[in-house]
């Protein structure tokens, strides 16, 4: 019993898993920022091309 009780209350596992997750979030919104920033400069760029001509 006490080996059960020593078991539940161990939370170094937890840790690692918040790092994970932590991780996980960042990298959504990396992407996400780089999708949007992408598609801003696709246009910006094609406007540029489309005056100079």
């Amino acid at each position: 019993m006490t080996n059960m009780i020593r078991f539940l209350k161990d939370e170094d596992g937890a840790t690692a898993i918040e790092y994970g997750l932590i991780a996980a979030l960042i990298s959504v919104a990396a992407i996400t920022a780089m999708g949007a920033l992408g598609s801003a400069l696709t246009t910006l760029f094609n406007n540029v091309a489309t005056n100079l001509r």
